[in-house]
């Protein structure tokens, strides 16, 4: 690592049986105001995802709202990757896209634990995964940013259960 890079910390917890995944872009030393902007925007992202995560929404409402907030802020969405349903497992449906998709019109029930998590690049958005079968770089070498919590989704704000 050196400075100007940044450093996605994506982490799963397990207890009895039950799985939660958070994540969060940390700046290693100065970063160009991009990668600053970057962060800043997959952190909005998020949290306007989860002013429509309640019951009663749709799957695509929480990929639209962090589309139109990551294209408000001049970034692009890695479509190759998306939130998910998390419990007994650490991913289990539905999927969470990151974009409006219509096809993802699943409603969203109270009680439904899923994560919502914007990952977002400051180039095309085209993620190519590498020899690992895990890590994903974006393909134009652009940085990237990622944020996530697994919430619970209710009748209101969801609850967030990974949030400190």
């Amino acid at each position: 690592m050196q400075a100007g890079d940044l450093v996605k910390l994506d982490l799963v917890a397990e207890k009895d049986g039950f799985f939660a995944d958070a994540a969060v872009t940390v700046t290693v030393g100065e970063v160009s105001q991009t990668a600053s902007a970057l962060v800043r925007c997959a952190e909005s992202a998020f949290r306007l995802a989860a002013k429509v995560a309640r019951a009663g929404n749709r799957v695509y409402d929480i990929g639209r709202a962090v589309e139109q907030e990551t294209h408000r802020c001049g970034f692009s969405v890695m479509r190759e990757l998306c939130g998910h349903g998390v419990g007994q497992t650490i991913h289990e449906p539905p999927s969470i896209p990151n974009y409006h998709d219509s096809r993802f019109r699943t409603r969203l029930t109270e009680g439904l634990v899923i994560t919502i998590e914007p990952i977002i690049a400051a180039g095309r958005g085209q993620g190519v995964l590498q020899k690992d079968r895990w890590t994903v770089r974006t393909a134009d070498r652009s940085l990237s940013a990622h944020y996530e919590h697994t919430v619970v989704i209710t009748k209101g704000d969801p609850i967030l259960l990974t949030a400190a």
